[in-house]
């Protein structure tokens, strides 16, 4: 098994887990949140999402893969009426189709309570 490490931004104390493990032909993902690569999380959803995509595509790369390698993500919302906007920039994000399994859930909270995306997944880079 490999781990993945990308730096966390400053000013962030990672938690103790590996942002990706490979073992064999998988990767998986930990849950991903928006900071940017100063630190801050910003307020709108659009902005945490497109820097979820750019940190989870980090993790993906640093682990040889691509999206187009990612076959289930897992998707925690903090806000219901996000869904839609969530919809429209995954489409975008995680396209073209055909697109991973997915699940969406809306929770209660995560970890910091400006977080309103976080996104998992695993990549297989069997061929």
């Amino acid at each position: 098994m490999s781990i993945i490490h990308i730096p966390a931004p400053p000013g962030i104390t990672a938690p103790p887990l590996s942002f990706g493990a490979r073992t064999g032909d998988l990767l998986f993902i930990s849950g991903i949140p928006g900071f940017d690569a100063s630190g801050a999380l910003p307020d709108s959803f659009e902005a945490q999402f497109k820097n979820v995509v750019t940190n989870f595509s980090r993790v993906l790369s640093e682990g040889g893969a691509m999206m187009r390698h990612l076959v289930k993500v897992n998707v925690l919302l903090t806000r219901a009426s996000d869904v839609a906007a969530m919809n429209k920039l995954y489409a975008e994000a995680f396209g073209p189709a055909p697109y991973p399994a997915r699940t969406t859930c809306v929770v209660q909270a995560l970890p910091d309570p400006k977080m309103l995306i976080e996104i998992e997944g695993t990549a297989s880079l069997a061929t």
